[in-house]
């Protein structure tokens, strides 16, 4: 009598994996990880949280003062009446009445050298940390890192007491020269470790081709470094715009003041209630959210980039 052996069991006994098998394994690898529903509670329980004060401020943007000041801005969804009160006159006060026009350009005229300034000199000094070597390298970029855990507060006075003998409190070089300092640290740390992660074959071919550091630096390294540019010019960017501590310190009220410092008085020199303030906070909210939504597909590459080896 012959033994016959299917060919389900032959695999079985021979350690192959069968069709089925490796289609399990394959969708398992394809999808290691689901998200329970614990973690899609809790995520829809913070976009919840975040979301619904927002569109409470974007519907009191729209309401007049009568409704705003008397009923939650919840009552457009129940009373729908109140649909037809909604107008745009809000934000035509806030941009004209309190000059919120000529602070949103000089938001710009602070957001953009601070900006671009502290990105250009640490693409620079990210590049020498990288590619170049010199004694007490290692030394120097671990004390530039460190200044991430000092406080920016300790220095506002002894840079408020040097401005004032130099003049320039008030003016837009005095704040440009503190956000390019707070945020020099976090700039050549971010762009040093991007630059880790490039082919040092690259770099050497470049070398070998006669290629001089600043040529290599312009021609290679950073236009590979984009991601990591484009995401600390969106944190640096933000941070810049939204600032309001130092814009009060070292600009203060008046005709140089940012969108910031013009909010915090727009319901005091107007009188005329949160719906004007709602306004404004949107009319501010503009320029950052076209600058997110243009760089955010370098923005989680530029972050990620470096923190794993391999």
């Amino acid at each position: 009598m012959t033994n016959t052996i299917t060919p389900v069991a032959a695999a079985s006994s021979s350690g192959t994996p069968t069709s089925r098998a490796r289609r399990k394994a394959a969708s398992f690898d394809a999808n290691p990880a689901k998200a329970g529903w614990v973690t899609k509670v809790v995520l829809a329980m913070i976009c919840f949280l975040w979301i619904v004060p927002t569109l409470g401020t974007f519907i009191t943007s729209w309401r007049p003062l009568t409704d705003a000041e008397s009923t939650g801005w919840w009552t457009v969804f129940t009373e729908p009446a109140s649909l037809g009160r909604l107008t745009t006159s809000n934000y035509q006060d806030a941009i004209s009445g309190a000059n919120m026009g000529n602070a949103f350009i000089n938001s710009l005229a602070i957001a953009l050298p601070a900006t671009f300034i502290p990105i250009l000199i640490a693409a620079f000094a990210a590049y020498a940390f990288t590619f170049m070597e010199f004694r007490g390298r290692d030394v120097l970029f671990l004390t530039i890192v460190s200044l991430l855990v000092v406080p920016n507060y300790v220095a506002l006075v002894p840079m408020l007491k040097l401005y004032a003998q130099l003049g320039l409190n008030g003016t837009f070089p005095a704040v440009w020269l503190a956000h390019i300092g707070f945020g020099m640290s976090l700039a050549i740390y971010i762009l040093r470790n991007y630059m880790a992660t490039l082919p040092i074959t690259v770099i050497e071919s470049a070398k070998i081709d006669g290629a001089s550091h600043f040529q290599t630096f312009y021609r290679l390294v950073l236009p590979m470094s984009v991601p990591a540019l484009a995401a600390f010019a969106i944190f640096q960017f933000l941070w810049v715009w939204n600032d309001l501590l130092l814009a009060l310190v070292f600009i203060g009220p008046g005709e140089n003041e940012p969108v910031t410092v013009g909010l915090t008085h727009l319901k005091g020199q107007l009188g005329q209630g949160w719906n004007l303030t709602t306004a404004g906070g949107f009319f501010t909210m503009i320029v950052p959210i076209l600058v997110f939504l243009a760089l955010q597909r370098f923005f989680v590459r530029g972050l990620t980039a470096g923190a794993v080896k391999g």
